[in-house]
């Protein structure tokens, strides 16, 4: 094996990537210093419920796309083929749902966390749980988005390690807590352009050098790169259209639905079709950038074939093989290797932005204000900002944590898997159970992380290299059932970790439900009630539907007091789906 090649940039690559976070920190900083220069908490955590479809849209793509795709799929296809490519499949329920049953709900109870409807529907202990649990999801997903590119930059061309890191940090931070929002979303857009930009220089040169895309395509397919259709129904296997494209759609409700960071971009819409019209704008978003990805990895096996750099010691791990790529192809061409890091950095730059801004949210709306109800508005707003501030902080902490997860994109998907499935498991149990109770959303959402955590861990410490185990002695009975069971959760495909969490926090929060006695259903009357006023609500003016929502929780507290709201109450809420 070769030695580890580095390769250098030029001073055009340095002043193109120091434009890119020149511009999203002064997008900050406008932000800061114009409108309501970020004095309420409504502007800084909500953007005054003011934006429109298309920057919502781009800053939907831009939140999770970061540099886990543009760093993995490539590297993905080139290994493995096109198989990925099916996960295109996914996205059509994986957003039309969250469009109609999830953004109705958050967008008309005029919510600013969604973890305050778990509270409407079950009790605060459940909201509590379903926020610390988010915090900790985003916080573990950020150190994966800010060390991976910065690792893969460092190993190729020798950028400082912990100097990538901290401009990355540093400048999403100071943008995150100066301008709110708004600079979050309007910098998203920016670095959404930014990313189509570089993908695609990417492709057209590394095309042509490989004589044109006629050419990709024959290697690719001389290659058995091109994948067709795999139906194999067995849930263990890595990739497979069932794995992409039924597993895949839990992992968007994941993501699209419940997510705070999502969540909050839908409420910051001016109106709710707007907040829909989102997810529609978002969706040919997400088949264009799924088809970069791909298109990359083709042209990456054109250029190296079954020679990869990894197979030759020029790189050391898979992650990296894009960067070298890059930096191969436009070795003659200065500027060009600036403006794809720049596209890598615009990912992780919208995602880490995106994760501050919502952890402040929920830190603030669901573990501060509750306790603190006579803050003023002044105070609370300085404390969103500094609550931004400390969690870009911790996400410098966590970037050590980061180097421990193998490959980003699957390591990526895990984290979501393991942790976006059981909440997702408590708000659909919330939401289509009219007869589950607070103590079964609990129980339901523990059974779910610890299975979660059960079979993540075990299967990262199976794929672990060390000695194979000697067999026990003087042993009476061989527990090869138990082993083979253990195994096959281990070998679970990452891509349902969320269909199967989720369903595991349904069905012990459901069984729980029944053991510990389900409450009175709402009476029809109730349920008319809300449903009418949601429906008037299309038309009314926004003061009267917080006056709506005013009575709404009114009706919820009486009917707690009377032992009946777990059992109606969430199915309430939930009807004004279909209002």
């Amino acid at each position: 094996m070769g030695e580890v090649v580095q390769m250098h940039f030029t001073t055009v690559d340095y002043i193109i990537f120091a434009l890119l976070l020149v511009a999203s920190a002064g997008i900050g900083l406008f932000y800061a210093f114009s409108g309501g220069r970020q004095q309420k908490t409504s502007e800084f955590l909500m953007a005054d419920r003011s934006m429109s479809c298309l920057p919502v849209s781009l800053s939907l793509l831009a939140t999770f796309q970061s540099a886990v795709a543009i760093l993995g799929a490539p590297s993905e296809v080139y290994t493995f083929g096109t198989q990925y490519w099916f996960l295109g499949c996914s996205y059509f329920l994986g957003l039309l749902i969250p469009a109609h049953v999830f953004i109705p709900v958050f967008y008309r109870l005029r919510l600013s966390s969604a973890y305050e409807y778990l509270e409407l529907r079950f009790n605060k202990t459940v909201r509590i749980c379903g926020t610390v649990t988010f915090i900790f999801q985003m916080v573990i997903y950020m150190g994966v988005v800010l060390y991976a590119p910065a690792l893969a930059l460092n190993a190729v061309t020798g950028f400082d390690l912990w100097g990538a890191v901290l401009a990355m940090g540093l400048v999403s931070t100071l943008y995150t807590a100066l301008g709110g929002l708004k600079a979050v979303i309007w910098t998203d857009v920016f670095q959404t352009v930014v990313m189509f930009a570089g993908q695609t220089a990417v492709i057209v040169v590394g095309a042509s050098q490989a004589g044109g895309m006629g050419a990709v395509w024959k290697k690719a397919v001389n290659g058995s790169r091109i994948a067709g259709l795999d139906l194999n129904p067995n849930p263990l296997e890595r990739h497979t259209f069932w794995t992409l494209g039924v597993g895949g759609v839990f992992l968007m409700l994941a993501l699209y639905g419940v997510n705070q960071a999502q969540v909050q971009r839908y409420l910051s819409s001016r109106t709710e079709k707007e907040a829909i019209m989102s997810c529609y704008v978002v969706f040919p978003c997400q088949q264009i950038v799924l088809c970069l990805g791909c298109l990359m990895g083709l042209v990456m096996f054109a250029r190296y074939g079954e020679d990869s750099p990894l197979d030759k010691g020029y790189v050391q791990t898979n992650d990296q093989m894009v960067l070298y790529f890059v930096m191969d192809v436009f070795r003659d061409l200065p500027g060009l290797p600036g403006l794809f890091v720049a596209c890598l950095f615009s990912g992780a730059l919208s995602t880490i932005s995106s994760a501050f801004n919502s952890l402040a949210t929920v830190t603030m709306e669901d573990l501060i204000k509750p306790y603190f109800p006579n803050m003023t508005e002044a105070k609370a707003t300085l404390l969103s900002k500094g609550l931004a501030l400390v969690y870009g902080l911790v996400c410098l902490a966590m970037a050590y944590i980061a180097s421990r997860m193998g490959s980003v994109l699957q390591a990526a998907f895990s984290i979501f898997g393991m942790v976006g499935g059981p909440l997702l498991g408590v708000f659909c149990l919330g939401m289509f159970f009219p007869w589950a109770n607070p103590t079964g959303a609990v129980v339901g959402l523990v059974a779910g992380l610890v299975m979660a955590f059960w079979i993540g861990i075990g299967s990262f410490v199976m794929r672990m290299p060390g000695p194979t185990p000697l067999p026990p002695l003087n042993t009476t009975a061989s527990p090869l059932f138990d082993n083979m069971t253990t195994s096959a959760l281990y070998s679970l495909s990452y891509l349902w970790y969320s269909a199967h969490n989720s369903t595991t926090v349904v069905v012990v929060g459901l069984i729980v439900s029944l053991l510990t006695g389900t409450h009175n259903y709402t009476s029809h009357n109730m349920i008319t009630y809300i449903t009418k006023s949601y429906i008037k609500n299309k038309t009314n003016k926004q003061d009267t539907k917080h006056k709506d929502k005013q009575k709404t929780l009114n009706i919820l507290k009486r009917k707690k007091r009377g032992g009946g709201v777990c059992g109606g109450g969430g199915f309430a809420i939930s009807v004004i789906v279909y209002a």
